[in-house]
């Protein structure tokens, strides 16, 4: 037959970049490369994306299913699942049983689908993910200020006139919180109609040095910065009201400022007062402008005063659901017309620490206290999906230890590592290349209107189970019900159809559900699950109602390289759900966070070393380092600190320094570099691959140091929950010169 040329999205980050794969006969990966024909990527491909085939190919990937470290037939590894969790529940109640789902599970088509029915099916309160450990700042400041904590602002790249980034890096990451295929291209876009991009940073990364101005900032001061530009907005009248008679607080939020003018804050965050005003003009100036926080404005004691204020500078300055602004993206499976319930938090909370439930979930920092804290409801079993918390939770040396303790772990992972090899059982999904592929999570978060559906390149061998038949059979088994998975999916399937034709507004209105039923894609239960999605979006036929509308048949194709529904365009109506139908601009919850706000400001500064994280192109995470292209090169995994800090402590280029803190210690290799503001040291997470009992060769060969052995999983946003991975305390010690590697 010959190589073949196949097409998909890649699902190793959230940029939605299109690839062209080569196959040949056996089914082997042996070419990646930029689909130049999708219409959002435009061929564009980053290391990560081309090394899929290797990913695809590694020979570390487990293939069958694990039962206590031996090799099984599924159904025995599903009656393991099913044996352990009964007893468990038993014994102990079901929530004795945890759930924790990782970041990569938003990479794909099963995890967004499935996942939910897991948790409801094992009927427990102790949810965890990787959402507590990056975003969930973002979550609850747009569900209090819009109602809906998944209605998240994107800055309008294309067409912005000035951007404001704080915490974000996305030369390195490809984007985070707005999905948009070469970042660094419409960055430079920006310039080149001119334009300016300003990047807030304690480190002078790629992204700042591309910027038109790099601002140092002391890690954890953002939310002093962010107010000091509300300040200076309200007090130089330079508020720009194109809401009129939809926004509230703006009183209020006036208020809240007044104690926080750049010349009160500046010795705090390290940026002079009048920089701070002259950037708060810039931005009100600005024809179109756009202010965008990522995970360095998240992970932080302030995380969710951050997010808020980011999205309320957007407010103030005119440019919220605006042209070139901060807009909303109206994803093509996502119906306009659903009912929507308006946020709220708290409503249970975490054992121990007593945390308020957000988001349906609990901070992933209390989950080792649920795990070692003895009494009725201590968990007693978990489940993962796609995730590593061993490496990626706060203080993770102390949650490795709980999880060798449980009385049953089961993990859904393609690896043996560092979370994993705790597991009774592992069951390990297909590879990319055998796997579908429809972003559900991440067009949610497009910088424009686009959806893409890539079937599975590579058939499925005989009795392996897809991603989707995996984690539909994991429900049914958590649930205790011996029936067929594919009953979960034709129940989704039903209930969804009965409430379309039951709502008003609805584009099936009154239609009977089973003639629905019998119109949807003839191919699998996920593609029909799909397909239902798209029918009932903003772009779909509505089941024939609009002829020329979206289906999955239509998608794939029609359109096999993706699909372009055009720029962002302004939908703030659509999206708010608030109690009194207006953006709420300073909502009680925030307010009354913000006198913690004042106590941070006027307490004792600390004068000593604080760590905060590092992205790298080349990875993501934990779960990109088995791949060789990936790894190859000097030591990325190295503890950047600035020289003048390096000559104090004595240490050179290639020296070892210790770095403690309360929760433990690591020794890192040092990298004296002026990209680094004097105080702050700075250490990549994802790394830490030398335990025993993993199955990751090429990781184990290059494992670096875990930065999470010295992060402390005490230290939280209390709005959110979030870690505090930035502005660590820690304290420096340099080894021997001859102790480094």
């Amino acid at each position: 037959m010959g190589d073949r040329t196949a097409f998909r999205t890649c699902p190793l980050c959230e940029a939605l970049c299109g690839l062209e794969l080569t196959i040949d006969d056996a089914g082997t990966v042996t070419r990646v490369r930029g689909d130049a024909e999708d219409p959002f990527s435009k061929g564009f491909i980053c290391p990560k994306g081309a090394t899929l085939g290797s990913l695809d190919g590694d020979p570390d990937r487990l293939a069958e299913p694990l039962v206590k470290g031996e090799k099984a037939g599924w159904d025995e590894a599903f009656e393991a699942v099913r044996e352990g969790l009964a007893g468990v529940i038993g014994r102990h109640g079901r929530d004795a049983v945890a759930v924790y789902v990782g970041n990569p599970t938003a990479h794909s088509i099963a995890g967004p689908l499935y996942t939910a029915a897991i948790v409801k099916a094992l009927g427990t309160r102790n949810l965890f993910t990787a959402s507590t450990a990056d975003q969930m700042p973002k979550h609850v400041s747009c569900g209090h200020m819009f109602g809906d904590p998944l209605a998240i602002p994107v800055p309008d790249l294309d067409r912005t006139q000035h951007l404001l980034m704080l915490g974000a890096n996305p030369l390195e990451s490809n984007g985070s919180l707005a999905s948009a295929p070469d970042f660094p291209g419409r960055l430079k876009a920006i310039q080149a109609r001119g334009g300016k991009v300003t990047v807030v940073d304690p480190r002078r990364t790629r992204t700042a040095a591309l910027a038109d101005e790099h601002l140092f900032i002391r890690p954890g001061t953002d939310a002093f910065f962010l107010m000091a530009l509300v300040h200076t907005l309200f007090a130089e009248d330079l508020v720009t009201d194109r809401l009129p008679g939809r926004v509230n607080g703006l009183d209020d939020l006036r208020a809240l400022a007044v104690d926080f003018a750049p010349e009160r804050v500046a010795s705090a965050t390290g940026v002079p007062a009048d920089v701070i005003r002259r950037t708060a003009r810039e931005l009100a100036a600005a024809d179109r402008a756009a202010v965008y926080g990522r995970i360095g404005t998240c992970t932080q004691a302030f995380g969710t005063l951050n997010s808020w204020l980011v999205d309320a500078l957007n407010v103030l300055t005119g440019n919220l659901d605006r042209e070139g602004g901060a807009m909303f993206p109206r994803p093509a499976h996502m119906p306009v017309y659903r009912r929507k319930k308006p946020f709220t938090t708290g409503r249970w909370r975490s054992r121990v620490r007593a945390l308020p439930e957000v988001n349906g979930e609990l901070p992933v920092a209390t989950l080792v206290d649920e795990i070692e804290t003895a009494g009725e409801g201590q968990v007693r079993a978990l489940i993962t999906i796609g995730g590593n918390p061993a490496l990626s939770a706060p203080n993770a040396a102390r949650l490795d230890r709980a999880l060798a303790g449980l009385e049953f772990m089961v993990s859904v992972d393609p690896y043996l590592n560092e979370t994993t090899r705790h597991a009774n059982v592992v069951l390990p999904p297909p590879r990319p290349a055998q796997t579908p592929h429809y972003d559900i999570a991440l067009t949610g978060l497009a910088v424009r209107d686009y959806a893409r559906y890539s079937p599975p390149a590579v058939p499925l061998p005989d009795g392996r189970p897809s991603e989707a038949d995996l984690l539909a059979r994991l429900a049914m088994v958590a649930s205790g019900a011996d029936g067929d998975p594919a009953a979960l999916d034709e129940m989704i399937i039903s209930t969804t159809l009965a409430k379309a034709t039951a709502l008003p507004g609805s584009p099936v209105h009154g239609r009977e559900p089973g003639e629905l039923r019998k119109m949807l894609d003839t191919g699998t239960l996920t593609e029909q699950r799909l397909d239902m999605m798209l029918r009932l979006g903003p772009y779909g036929d509505g089941f024939g109602a609009d002829p020329s509308g979206l289906t999955l048949t239509r998608l794939r194709t029609e359109h096999p390289h993706g699909l372009d529904l055009g720029a962002l365009r302004p939908r703030l109506d659509e999206v708010l759900c608030t109690t009194s139908g207006r953006v709420e601009l300073c909502p009680s919850t925030f307010a009354a966070d913000v006198d913690r706000l004042h106590a941070a400001l006027t307490a004792p500064r600390h004068d000593g070393m604080v760590l905060i994280g590092r992205r790298q192109l080349r990875s993501n995470n934990s779960w990109l380092h088995n791949v060789p292209e990936l790894v190859r090169g000097s030591n990325t995994c190295t503890l950047q600190l600035n020289p003048a800090d390096a000559d104090r402590l004595g240490v050179a280029a290639g020296g070892l320094v210790r770095v403690t803190s309360r929760t433990g210690s690591v020794d890192a290799v040092a990298e004296p570099t002026d990209s680094v503001m004097p105080g702050v040291v700075s250490l990549p997470h994802g790394w830490g691959h030398d335990r025993p009992g993993t199955r990751t060769g090429v990781a184990h060969r290059h494992a670096g140091v875990n930065v999470n052995a010295v992060t402390d999983e005490q230290e939280i946003d209390p709005l959110s929950g979030n870690a505090v991975f930035n502005g660590v305390p820690v304290t420096l010690e340099a080894l021997a010169t001859a102790q480094a590697r």
